[in-house]
């Protein structure tokens, strides 16, 4: 895994995630689930591109079930955007790099700070 994604479970999610005071890209996957190992480079590029703009991070939906369960995480590889501690975007499946891009450019390009989030790592 890239030194741009950090990887996180059902305790440290909320914190990784929710309380960012960034954009979050939020990848679900599993280790058995080959769509997400297709998708696994064009992750770890996105978070490369858009280090200090964009914070990523992976959850396995297998060792998170909680909140694969509260987010309704029904297949995977599910990619999901969250800014503010909301979720702002899905894909579902294998999506191009330039679609995903388009949208992450979409969220960065109006995102301001987000008042009382704390700096989670």
């Amino acid at each position: 895994m890239s030194a741009n994604i950090i990887s996180t479970d059902d305790r440290g999610f909320d914190r990784a995630v929710l309380q960012a005071e960034m954009p979050v890209l939020v990848d679900f996957w599993a280790p058995w689930c080959g769509p997400c190992r297709m998708i696994a480079p064009v992750v770890e590029q996105l978070a490369k591109e858009y280090d200090g703009k964009l914070r990523t991070v992976k959850v396995n939906t297998d060792d998170s079930q909680e909140v694969a369960r509260r987010y309704g995480i029904q297949g995977i590889p599910t990619l999901a955007i969250f800014h503010g501690g909301k979720e702002v975007k899905r894909f579902v499946g294998v999506r191009p790099k330039a679609e995903l891009a388009g949208a992450i450019d979409r969220v960065v390009a109006n995102t301001q700070p987000v008042a009382g989030a704390g700096s989670a790592q």
